[in-house]
């Protein structure tokens, strides 16, 4: 048990701490990721069903059992929304002066005082490090592996999209979407990587979830309610 002294020391303490509520993510921000996690969700339950399906319609001699036609053509909505979000994503990153906190992360990569203090954060033995913008270096890093299999994820999407539609878009793209399939290894080689940066995406989205929660718990900043609110807890002493 902790004695008398040190719990009013301890109150003491916070006692000259001051909370302030900090904008962190703009509404912009805010309603972008959770389009893209929505995204995320739909696109990775019809690509498991394009791949191999596990609903089979109930047969019937009319042409209506277009249950495969109907998960391709929702899984190829979202993945233009998709690109909507990368494209808007990416000019807001390097454009938006609401948004510079983002791009300050990158001030911090080149410390390796960071790196230490942030691994050890995370293994319960430092204090977090000071941040000079949004992101720690382990999430900076994490999201810029993210934004690699995503844009791995569009290139491929778009080779298998041109396949099936030949007008349009389609039609638009054909050429040079055959150029990266040739590049790729042919269109079964372009599938399998198409699958193996799905499984990519949906580890980051565990690993991401999991390091937000624990901010949450072990930073007391209101990590969770900031993608929701916009605001953050910032104590000031």
């Amino acid at each position: 048990m902790q004695s008398v002294d040190t719990l009013e020391k301890n109150s003491l303490n916070h006692a000259d701490e001051t909370i302030e509520r900090e904008l962190e993510f703009t509404s912009f921000y805010r309603w972008h990721h959770w389009i893209r996690v929505f995204s995320i969700i739909i696109l990775t339950v019809t690509g498991f069903y394009l791949s191999v399906p596990f609903i089979i319609p109930a047969v019937n001699a009319e042409p209506t059992n277009f249950l495969n036609a109907e998960f391709r053509g929702l899984h190829e909505i979202f993945g233009f929304i998709m690109i909507s979000m990368f494209i808007g994503k990416t000019y807001y990153f390097f454009f938006s002066v609401k948004d510079k906190i983002e791009i300050n992360s990158f001030k911090d990569v080149l410390s390796l005082k960071n790196w230490l203090s942030q691994i050890g954060y995370y293994l319960l033995l430092t204090k977090h490090p000071k941040l000079s913008g949004a992101y720690n270096v382990i999430q900076l890093l994490a999201y810029f592996v993210f934004y690699i299999a995503i844009t791995g994820l569009i290139i491929t999407g778009l080779i298998l999209y041109v396949h099936s539609f030949h007008l349009g878009i389609g039609g638009m793209l054909y050429d040079i979407m055959r150029e990266f399939e040739v590049m790729l290894g042919g269109l079964a080689a372009v599938r399998e990587l198409h699958h193996l940066l799905m499984w990519g995406v949906i580890f980051f989205v565990v690993g991401h979830v999991y390091m937000v929660v624990f901010n949450a718990v072990h930073g007391k900043e209101g990590t969770v309610d900031s993608i929701f609110s916009g605001y953050r807890w910032k104590r000031k002493h």
